[in-house]
């Protein structure tokens, strides 16, 4: 953050030096807009901003950006050029439009009284509505985003219907890479499953902003779904594609759209937004024993409230759902026949289950280790792992080599491909990357290990692998609102109880 401070006041003299010409015509020397810091001094002098609050915004990382373009702004006024189109091109190419105005004979520096014009009211309500839709995009890109949840996949942690805000500068803002978009919605147009919010005439590399810390183990963190850069858009991101792909073809799955709809692509930064929980770091070691994790063979403990599906023997009567939910069980229950149930359960409302009158035992369903599961990542028989037994898995860490081998390369296959983009080929039992034979690969950034609380309904990296950083958009940090989707909206429907509460 330090660093950052000094940088970007530092980086704003680039474009500041092309309006040379321009504060020679205010009569201030353009020398002086070659000294760092000092030509923001001069700069806010000359353009009768020459308040503290100005000085106090421009300090603050992010937000001092958009301040500057308020500054190029405020330059313009001062030779006339008050419309839309003019103030636009000036802050997107400086550049460009500092030297073309310079160069103008009739462009003069105007007093402080003749800047002033009269708008009309429609000229000052549109005014109002675009500082308040960019200050909002600024808070929103940069700071942090609502975001309410969706799935049950971190239940009890987190519930279906909590409304949170997710920390941008966390871990560092990530500068937006489909900067053209309608504002305020992700991918998809309001009242729309289809029409794309954004347009991809523009597309800028990744790049994010220091944050105020890293990605530490047990954060719930929020990304862009991994598996979601190609998607059928009848499914959405319920199914993955590549999931679909596997099961029916893909033959299959573009040739019958009324079955499985358009088949779209989507820029990274428009994909679904997932969030789970960070079980695995870059280097780990993951392994999952009989549901329980380690890291390097020593067993970990999980913040979260961790679910799993447990099989419940009754007397042969049914459950009261008013007593289910007194202690806590939410998710539907599952009948397997007369006296045998499914139930979704922590370990602390197992117990109380087992005190059921009605209930001769509650036993956990894990699934044996060797029981192979073909739904979950690497896809590759070889693994026979699954969801309670799975690895070993080494998690893939930036600047680190790994030698590749026809047994291991289903594991890091789209990593090299898809996420790291280079040309990935097999040929004769050989492996080609970018046409050359690679036995070995560096990775070029850091991968994580994410997985939902709720460890038996959650789709997570055991089913489509690891999280790469470039795809990680911020932190789960606070609910600030939370409703019962199953209640009526005078019965209960507002969780008092789970209002302003802090995510761990």
């Amino acid at each position: 953050m330090i660093l950052l401070f000094f940088l970007i006041p530092l980086l704003f003299t680039i474009p500041a030096i092309f309006a040379y010409q321009l504060f020679e015509k205010a009569g201030e020397k353009g020398l002086k807009l070659f000294i760092p810091f000092y030509n923001l001094y001069v700069w806010l002098k000359l353009v009768d901003k020459h308040n503290v609050w100005w000085y106090v915004f421009l300090a603050i990382p992010f937000i001092n950006v958009f301040v500057f373009m308020l500054m190029i702004v405020e330059l313009l006024k001062c030779y006339g050029k008050h419309s839309m189109l003019d103030q636009a091109v000036a802050v997107i190419f400086p550049f460009i439009y500092f030297p073309y105005l310079g160069m103008q004979k009739d462009a003069k520096f105007l007093d402080t009284e003749d800047r002033k014009i009269k708008k009309t009211a429609a000229r000052e309500w549109f005014d109002a509505i675009i500082f308040a839709v960019i200050a909002a995009s600024i808070i929103r890109i940069f700071l942090f985003e609502a975001y309410s949840i969706p799935t049950s996949s971190m239940e009890k942690s987190l519930l279906v219907g909590d409304f949170l805000f997710v920390s941008k500068i966390a871990y560092g803002p990530r500068a937006p890479m489909t900067p053209i978009a309608f504002p305020f919605v992700h991918h998809t147009m309001p009242f729309s499953r289809t029409a794309k919010s954004y347009l991809e005439w523009i597309k800028l590399p990744y790049f994010r902003f220091p944050g105020l810390s890293k990605i530490t183990r047990n954060d719930a963190v929020v990304f862009n779904f991994p598996d979601g850069d190609t998607l059928s858009l009848k499914f959405q991101s319920e199914h993955s594609y590549h999931a679909l792909v596997r099961e029916y073809g893909r033959e299959v799955v573009h040739n019958n759209p009324q079955n499985f709809g358009e088949i779209i692509s989507r820029p990274l930064d428009k994909r679904e937004n997932f969030i789970k929980r960070c079980v695995g770091m870059p280097g780990d070691k993951i392994e999952i024993i009989d549901q329980q994790i380690y890291i390097d063979g020593v067993k970990t403990d999980s913040p979260g409230i961790l679910q799993f599906v447990y099989k419940v023997y009754t007397d042969g009567s049914r459950f009261n759902s008013t007593a289910l939910e007194r202690i806590g069980i939410t998710e539907s229950v599952n009948q397997y026949k007369i006296g045998e149930y499914y139930l979704t359960l922590t370990e602390e409302s197992a117990k109380k289950i087992a005190t059921f009158g009605n209930v001769k035992e509650v036993v956990p369903m894990i699934q044996p280790k060797g029981q192979l599961d073909t739904n979950l990542f690497p896809f590759d028989s070889t693994y026979k792992w699954n969801i309670d037994n799975y690895g070993p898995l080494t998690i893939p860490e930036e600047g680190k080599t790994v030698a590749l081998t026809m047994e291991n390369i289903s594991i890091y296959k789209r990593i090299i491909s898809a996420f790291e983009h280079n040309s990935l080929k097999i040929e004769n039992g050989k492996i080609f990357i970018n046409d050359k034979e690679a036995k070995t690969y560096t990775f070029k950034q850091n991968y994580y290990w994410l997985m939902g609380d709720n460890r038996h309904n959650s789709a997570d990296s055991r089913y489509w692998g690891f999280v790469p950083e470039d795809h990680v958009v911020g932190k789960a940090s606070f609910v600030w609102f939370s409703l019962d989707k199953n209640k009526p909206l005078f019965g209960g429907k507002i969780r008092w109880d789970k209002l302003f509460r802090i995510v761990k």
